[in-house]
């Protein structure tokens, strides 16, 4: 009998959710995504130090020696993202999606801007439109960026997506791709419910999914639905035959070494019962967020947690850009960053004080103790393990 990976690819496109190039050749998705916070885990592996490397001097070359770090640095977030984009683009047959600066998730022009940017530097690559995803947090002010950039050709994905109201506003805006967060929600409704765990069919993620992936079809709405950040293979199992699967390589080689029949759950030629139309303008949009805490709650808390992840690759790129250079290490850089995460000041980080994503704390976490302390993440930003405050 095949395994769980090879049948739910033959009703789902399996998307890799990593920045680890080695374990998207490994497993072939069609597609791939990543973020900065992906990108701080696979920087902290040693192959791809030369990639890094070659953004910074590029990204100096380009905008002058004269220019202080910090704009070297600024540039070469973009650079960096685009060259893993092109770096993945050789291995996938499909789409990479490449993140907006979770800073900008409120300001729709800035967005737009950078997303014109990035498009535009994988045009000087030769990549066309059609192979990259913008991604876009899904708030209201990214949900209308997202509606102005597919009209420009530019084709998005919008991610931190909890809610039925932000999944529909993106439908009527005419985004490309959708990507609700399955596992953030699970994690919130246990913290909210003392609950220890739910089966897969009531696990409160796969049920949002669910909802939006039977109240697309049933409406005609263009936008694809991926679901994304799962926490265990019963959430993926029950969600076979969503359009898309944004799975981490570690599910994905538990999902490979499982033999077992592999049901489809969501059929997009038969869906599911749904509620009635609604249309979604923003005094609605903001009544329903608000009647939501879940939603308002986890949007707002990964925005924070993506915009963390981004401060930390600037520091290390700052610390790594000092050290090409000659300069003076970023000898503040691990004292700034661990003040950001240590939520309740006691000198460590736990997983739950973590607003970042897991794959940056699990390449921090070296001795694998469940938590962070100033040595670690001295390691992982690989500054002297002697550096002081």
């Amino acid at each position: 009998m095949a395994n769980l990976l090879d049948q739910l690819a033959a009703m789902t496109v399996v998307v890799a959710d990593t920045g680890d190039l080695e374990a998207i050749r490994q497993f072939t998705p069609r597609d791939a995504t990543t973020n900065p916070s992906l990108i701080l885990a696979a920087a902290q592996i040693p192959a791809y130090q030369d990639l890094i490397d070659r953004s910074l001097r590029e990204s100096r070359e380009a905008i002058g020696r004269e220019s202080g770090a910090d704009a070297v640095v600024s540039e070469a977030l973009d650079e960096i993202s685009v060259t893993f984009g092109k770096e993945i683009l050789k291995i996938v047959p499909g789409r990479v999606s490449t993140e907006v600066d979770a800073r900008l998730s409120y300001d729709t022009e800035a967005t737009v801007a950078k997303a014109h940017k990035l498009i535009g530097l994988y045009e000087q690559a030769g990549i066309g439109r059609e192979r990259v995803l913008i991604k876009i947090a899904s708030t209201w002010e990214g949900i209308r960026a997202a509606e102005r950039l597919e009209k420009d050709g530019i084709h998005c994905n919008l991610t931190l997506l909890f809610g039925f109201a932000q999944a529909v506003a993106c439908a009527e805006a005419g985004v490309t791709l959708i990507s609700p967060f399955v596992g953030r929600i699970l994690d919130w409704y246990k913290k909210s419910s003392g609950r220890e765990s739910y089966p897969g069919h009531e696990d409160p993620g796969v049920i949002s999914v669910t909802q939006i992936f039977d109240y697309f079809k049933t409406y005609g709405y263009r936008t694809e639905v991926m679901g994304a950040s799962f926490r265990n293979i019963e959430e993926i199992i029950e969600l076979a035959g969503c359009d898309l699967l944004t799975i981490a390589p570690a599910l994905m080689d538990q999902l490979r070494s499982t033999e077992g029949e592999l049901l489809r759950k969501l059929d997009a030629t038969a869906p599911g019962s749904t509620e009635a139309r609604i249309s979604i303008d923003q005094a609605s949009f903001i009544e329903r967020m608000a009647a939501d805490p879940m939603a308002t709650e986890k949007l707002d808390e990964g925005i924070r947690g993506f915009s963390k992840a981004i401060e930390t690759l600037e520091a290390q790129l700052a610390h790594r850009l000092a050290e090409l250079e000659g300069g003076a290490a970023f000898t503040h850089a691990v004292h700034e960053i661990f003040l950001l995460n240590d939520l309740d000041g006691d000198g460590c980080i736990t997983r739950e004080e973590w607003l970042g994503s897991d794959a940056v704390f699990d390449a921090l976490d070296t001795d694998k103790d469940g938590r962070l302390v100033p040595a670690d993440v001295r390691g992982g930003l690989g500054a002297p393990l002697a550096l002081t405050r």
